[in-house]
């Protein structure tokens, strides 16, 4: 039965003193604003069930286009007008267990009780953070459910899905394998939750090795994290290695809720060898602590997120033990990046990750949303982020503050001496500095009509890796029926 449906049309302008819109003014939003100055539009329909029963349904379309007249020049690398499908998708749920099928947002954490959108940098997860547009394919989702005989303080949940690529890339038309797999506590009013969030790259048309073998063999293979068979065509990476590109995050969370207030901290690790995901990568993750409060007015949430990504298991990838003989100390990790599938943890050149994680060509301003990206070019940086949100007024606010001292890769870092094959601590690395700000809010119910809706943004960027700008957002959210 048909419980709510849903028609609505966003309308904005953005327009920025370097001409390229500032970090926060595209960051976390699907893909879908332009880079440069602009206007986007977000056409959308969704329609659900009654989330509350044990069988519901829910569907949604949605049609995203940008402008920016600054592109519409002979010559120009990308087409000044950008049309896509933001979402097309639908999804059947039975209790615990249900199905996506389609183009779908991934739902971010770390959101305001107004709304106003995530606090965090991550969107909670820094393998998927909401950066980049949405893959289509398939998701079966476990919700958290309680293990027998241990009266509801024990839950797993999980999720197990495959995606397209069909974005220009280095190797065209891959695929991508999720696999999520976490472990609940409660206990009154703490919980603490665990889970492995696991991706693989693989398949697709290399211009280097020509289509990389799609088998169901191979698919195994992805799916369990092995090598490719000895006598298949793959190449000799995926046969010494694991078959495919691999990557994903180890998250441990923390929550405590109160009477008028809770309280969550998380510990998220970026891993992309198996020396990470067997925490040889520490001290590098992300570290989340949010507050919320149950109130209306004034302040509702305070974010402070510190993200240190520099150790990457190590500066050697191989060398000697201590008796003297060669062995694979799986340092160099070098986060969203892959010498075969050259592209990396991006999609239509957006960072599917971190945001901070800058997609090759940024600093240079070569970078462009249409073209071909090869990988990251910052995957080493340091970054302290604080995120203020509320309601003053009745007008909803949001207020992001990011620090970060960026340092490239190890192979080719912004400036100076890298630590690559050297000893930890004997090289003194020169950091680039960057600083972006948002402030962002919404008038609800302009004109005294429920159907309109103001929203506003200012934003800035100051440092050595984005150019110097400031910029600002305005837009009218219109809701159709």
């Amino acid at each position: 039965m048909l419980d709510s449906l849903l028609v609505s049309l966003m309308l904005l302008g953005a327009v920025s003193s370097s001409g390229e819109l500032p970090f926060w003014a595209g960051a976390n939003s699907y893909g879908i604003m332009p880079q440069y100055n602009g206007v986007a539009s977000v056409l959308s329909a969704s329609a659900q069930s009654d989330q509350e029963e044990d069988f519901r349904w829910s569907s949604g379309l949605s049609f995203a286009g940008s402008f920016e007249p600054g592109m519409a020049v002979p010559g120009a690398p990308v087409a000044p007008a950008v049309f896509c499908v933001d979402q097309m998708y639908g999804s059947l749920g039975w209790n615990a267990l249900s199905l996506d099928v389609g183009i779908r947002h991934r739902e971010q954490e770390f959101k305001p009780r107004n709304g106003m959108g995530t606090l965090s940098v991550t969107g909670g997860n820094v393998a998927w953070s909401g950066n980049a547009r949405a893959l289509p394919g398939y998701s079966i989702i476990l919700d958290p459910v309680s293990v027998p005989f241990t009266k509801g303080h024990f839950l797993v949940y999980g999720r197990y899905g495959d995606y397209l690529t069909l974005d220009k890339r280095y190797v065209s038309g891959a695929y991508v394998h999720n696999m999520l797999v976490g472990l609940m506590l409660q206990f009154g009013r703490f919980d603490f939750s665990l889970s492995l969030d696991h991706y693989a790259v693989w398949g697709g048309e290399s211009p280097d090795f020509g289509r990389m073998p799609f088998t169901l063999d191979n698919y195994f293979r992805i799916a369990t994290g092995r090598s490719a068979a000895a006598g298949s065509s793959s190449t000799e990476s995926d046969k010494i290695n694991v078959l495919g590109d691999h990557r994903g995050s180890e998250c441990f969370r923390f929550r405590w809720r109160d009477e008028g207030w809770s309280l969550t901290f998380q510990h998220d690790v970026p891993y992309d060898d198996g020396s990470g995901m067997g925490f040889g990568n520490f001290p590098d993750g992300i570290n989340t602590l949010h507050l919320s409060l149950d109130r209306d007015n004034g302040i509702t949430d305070v974010l402070y997120e510190f993200g240190y990504t520099m150790w990457q298991s190590g500066t050697r990838h191989e060398g000697k033990d201590k008796n003297g003989e060669h062995k694979i100390l799986g340092g160099l990790d070098n986060y969203f990046n892959n010498q075969d599938y050259k592209s990396g943890w991006t999609y239509y050149g957006r960072t599917i990750g971190l945001p901070l994680m800058f997609p090759d060509g940024t600093r240079s301003a070569s970078w462009r949303r249409g073209l071909l990206t090869l990988g990251v070019e910052n995957n080493r940086l340091i970054y302290h982020h604080a995120a203020v949100a509320g309601v003053l007024g009745g007008l909803p606010y949001r207020l992001m503050l990011t620090w970060s001292s960026n340092y490239g890769t190890y192979k080719a870092p912004y400036e100076g001496e890298s630590q690559i094959y050297q000893d930890w601590g004997t090289v003194r690395e020169t950091p680039v500095r960057q600083f972006s700000a948002a402030l962002t809010g919404s008038v609800p119910a302009i004109f005294n009509n429920s159907r309109l809706n103001l929203n506003w943004g200012i934003y800035c960027d100051s440092g050595k890796v984005l150019r110097r700008s400031f910029g600002a957002l305005l837009g009218i959210g219109i809701k159709i029926y």
